[in-house]
């Protein structure tokens, strides 16, 4: 089962994921894709950190979910709580290591596929095992167009993966100002 919330910045997405994870599941294991850049970030790190109930586990990761399959953590938990989808999209185009300024729709496509890859590899374990997971992802189609050419090329990615989740999703929730809107099945 699978439930896919989505929403704009600061709409309560996490706040609602966490809410969910605490009803629907005793074993939580949070996978936290974010990465440390700089003091911003490290602060909304340490805010989600304190948040949650310290019995939660924690896996810092946004590629290779494969290897999770080895994982005793994974296996014994009952609900995966994935936060968030469109950083996981941002550090794997951050990997890829190119100029977007100057980079061929080649290139772009190889990456989307490989992203769409790690997607469909986290989607499939997820099944596989039969867990209950809730991603977390910002709703990226809703504000202007980007005025740089890695943030189009970010916009069409992640948008495309927010599909690709709300389409494998049991359940899809956008939330507008801490209110959930139910867009896809009911909880």
């Amino acid at each position: 089962m699978i439930i896919f919330i989505t929403g704009g910045a600061r709409s309560g997405k996490s706040n609602k994921a966490e809410e969910i994870a605490k009803k629907y599941g005793q074993n939580v294991l949070y996978v936290a894709t974010a990465k440390a850049f700089d003091s911003g970030m490290k602060d909304r790190i340490k805010k989600h950190k304190e948040r949650r109930p310290k019995e939660w586990g924690t896996k810092e990761i946004y590629k290779n979910f494969i290897e999770l399959e080895k994982d005793e953590e994974f296996l014994k938990s009952d609900i995966i709580l994935f936060d968030c989808l469109t950083l996981m999209v941002t550090n794997l185009m951050l990997d890829a290591d190119e100029n977007y300024d100057e980079i061929s729709m080649d290139r772009v496509n190889e990456i989307e596929k490989s992203i769409k890859s790690e997607v469909s590899d986290l989607i499939a374990l997820i099944n596989k095992y039969n867990k209950k997971m809730i991603c977390v992802s910002n709703e990226v189609g809703m504000g202007l167009v980007p005025a740089y050419m890695m943030g189009n090329i970010f916009r069409d990615i992640a948008g495309r993966m927010n599909q690709l989740m709300a389409k494998e999703s049991d359940n899809v929730i956008f939330m507008v100002s801490g209110l959930p809107i139910n867009v896809k099945g009911e909880i």
